[in-house]
This record gives structure tokens, C-alpha cells and sequence, in this order.
């Protein structure tokens, strides 16, 4: 099964697909796709090892997601992507459109094929103003056509709100 949990920053997005990781019963490994380049980003990150179970493996992929994708699905397991935006990040910061979508090719091309329950969370930017800066506008366009994608080939989409899930398809939490 897919999943997409969408949500703004501090909804609850997180929680909840943690939750459903430790509910699906299966083995859990944990793919982190940030990079905690300040102080900042590392209290974000250290705030969520703090959270996981222990007995959780974790794998940190900033850019290849496709491929740990392809190497560690397997049906008795559970993999939980957080976040495909900073992973979104990552890639627009390479500045090599060429790299951006063929990763995001891949990773488009992959799910169907992956074994086993797959948990995606991502920051929904697209329900604010229009950003000013050119990146900035290109980084909301992307992840709005990457979650577009990704919603289409998803049996369950959740948008959480003040810790609140909403389900968008599938069934309802």
C-alpha cells in the first residue's frame, strides 16, 4: 500500500504517519532525506530520532530516494519517507534539472512495482501566496506536480491539520 501524508509545517503530518507505521505491525525503516546543515535543522532532526521506537532502522538518502526505494521494499516491511519536500530541496539545490527529473522519474516509475507498505510525507506549500523569489516559486510548483503524481498513484492521501487527518482518497482513518 502507498500512502501520502500532506500537511504545513508542525501539523502533525509526522505523528501521523509514525503512527501508521507502528500500527501496519510490519518491520519499519525510517528514510530521511534531510541534511542538517545548521543548528537549527539538527534540533529538527534529533527532535524526531527522539520520537522514533528504537527497534526502527534508519537510512538517510538525501537524493537517490528511487533506489533505497528499490533496494529495501520487501512485503514483511514498512518504509516511511519523511520528507519528499526537503528531499524536493535537495535536488532543486543541485541546480542540474536534468538530475531533478530523472530522480523524480524514478521515483514515479518505481512505486508501482514496490513491495510491501510505503508511508510518503511531504509539506503541502501550495495553499499560501504566490512566493516572490524565482526558487522559491519553482520549489512550490515542483512539490505541487510531484504530490499531484504521487496522489494518483497512492491508494490512501491525508491531509493533516492541527493534528486533524482528512482524508483526501481511500479509506478514512
Amino acid at each position: 500500500m502507498l500512502q501520502l501524508i500532506l500537511g504545513g509545517a508542525r501539523s502533525g503530518k509526522s505523528r501521523l504517519a509514525e503512527k501508521l507505521a507502528t500500527d501496519s505491525q510490519l518491520q519499519v525503516t525510517y528514510i530521511a532525506t534531510s541534511q542538517p546543515l545548521d543548528g537549527e535543522m539538527s534540533q529538527r532532526v534529533a527532535h524526531h530520532r527522539a520520537r522514533r521506537p528504537a527497534e526502527w532502522s534508519l537510512i538517510e538518502e538525501p537524493l537517490e530516494l528511487a533506489r533505497v526505494l528499490r533496494e529495501n521494499a520487501r512485503a514483511d516491511h514498512c518504509l516511511l519517507v519523511d520528507c519528499l519536500t526537503l528531499w524536493l530541496t535537495n535536488l532543486l539545490m543541485q541546480d542540474d534539472a536534468e538530475r531533478l527529473n530523472a530522480e523524480r522519474e524514478a521515483l514515479l516509475e518505481c512505486l508501482a512495482s514496490l513491495p510491501g507498505e510505503i508511508i510518503f510525507v511531504s509539506n503541502e506549500t501550495g495553499m499560501g501566496v504566490v512566493p516572490l523569489g524565482e526558487l522559491t516559486r519553482r520549489y512550490v510548483d515542483e512539490a505541487g506536480w510531484l504530490h499531484q503524481a504521487l496522489a494518483e498513484r497512492c491508494q490512501r492521501v491525508v491531509l493533516t491539520v492541527a493534528g486533524l487527518p482528512l482524508t483526501l482518497k481511500g479509506t478514512a482513518l
